[in-house]
């Protein structure tokens, strides 16, 4: 199998890999399907191996240990997830930083829509795995990532504690993420409206 005709079945958009197809972005390739659907525990390494057509001594000398996959598929999740889809999408959809701060729940409300809405990867990892394992250390150190990229909005859009801001609003992503999982496809406009209160009491402070 090839990365684009793995690519072209799974989560991963085709465009990330294209024109790649060495063995690493094979596996990498399948382990952001498999990982991003089942999480971590339930998919074994010869699975991985096996779907991803390559030999155990292949995936070993790329890979040389499950928790090494797992921590290319977190930093891949990062760059597809939140720099591609959340952050870049929603400063393409508003033209000041207050805008762009509230169309992350545009984006998430056309996410909770998709067939293929999977929820978060970093939060699903680190309650899967816990905070003490090293893969749950790397996924907070991800959701600390996000929280860097709102803060940032928080700051150009002049709010008063930026970094408390960011904390506030990180939780009414992750809160309407859960609540889509429960079956909410309106949960994102309900965290935007909260979200409207919280700019307003940040520009008040």
């Amino acid at each position: 199998m090839t990365v684009n005709e793995a690519a072209s079945s799974t989560l991963l958009p085709a465009g990330v890999m294209a024109g790649r197809d060495d063995p690493a972005d094979r596996i990498l390739a399948t382990a952001y399907e498999l990982f991003s659907r089942r999480g971590i525990r339930s998919v074994g390494v010869n699975e991985l191996i096996d779907s991803s057509g390559v030999s155990k001594a292949t995936f070993y000398r790329h890979f040389p240990s499950k928790n090494a996959l797992v921590l290319a598929f977190l930093d891949l999740r990062d760059q597809v997830w939140t720099v591609d889809l959340i952050v870049s999408e929603a400063r393409r959809r508003g033209s000041t930083a207050e805008e762009q701060l509230l169309a992350i729940f545009d984006v998430f409300g056309d996410w909770f829509q998709r067939d293929d809405f999977e929820a978060c990867t970093f939060i699903n990892v680190l309650l899967e795995m816990g905070p003490e394992h090293p893969l749950g250390q790397a996924s907070i150190g991800y959701l600390s990532r996000i929280r860097g990229h709102i803060q940032a909005l928080a700051e150009e859009a002049t709010l008063n504690r930026p970094e408390e801001f960011a904390r506030s609003w990180h939780i009414l992503m992750k809160g309407s993420i859960i609540s889509a999982s429960e079956g909410d496809l309106l949960a994102s406009k309900r965290a935007q409206q909260m979200a409207r209160w919280l700019i307003e009491h940040h520009r008040t402070l």
